[in-house]
């Protein structure tokens, strides 16, 4: 098992607007990326166990042109609520770091 963070050359989260997030996850190469993606580990279903919002709530898709897997999902509060704990979305990626994904690096 390696974690992401090892494998990924960019994990990154912003707003998508007010009311959503959006992740992306960069390869510097593409049997990297492949490798990652054949594995099936990164998917809707992890960005609704992981955020907490129903899978219907979650777009994920994999850009095999860049070489990238991407997420957006509904924010459970919008950016700026006085309950928002991140109003930019930028340090919601934390948790992606450390998801195993079933290949040596």
């Amino acid at each position: 098992m390696t974690k992401l963070n090892e494998l990924a050359y960019v994990i990154r989260s912003k707003n998508a607007g007010p009311f959503e997030v959006t992740f992306d996850i960069l390869f510097k190469d593409e049997t990297l990326y492949q490798r990652v993606k054949d594995t099936g580990v990164i998917n809707a279903k992890l960005f609704s166990r992981m955020y907490g919002v129903p899978e219907e709530d979650c777009n994920f898709v994999e850009f095999d042109y860049g070489w990238a897997l991407k997420c957006t999902i509904v924010r459970p509060i919008p950016a700026g609520d006085v309950f928002d704990p991140d109003v930019y979305g930028c340090q919601q990626y934390v948790g992606l770091l450390e998801v195993d994904i079933p290949i040596e690096a």
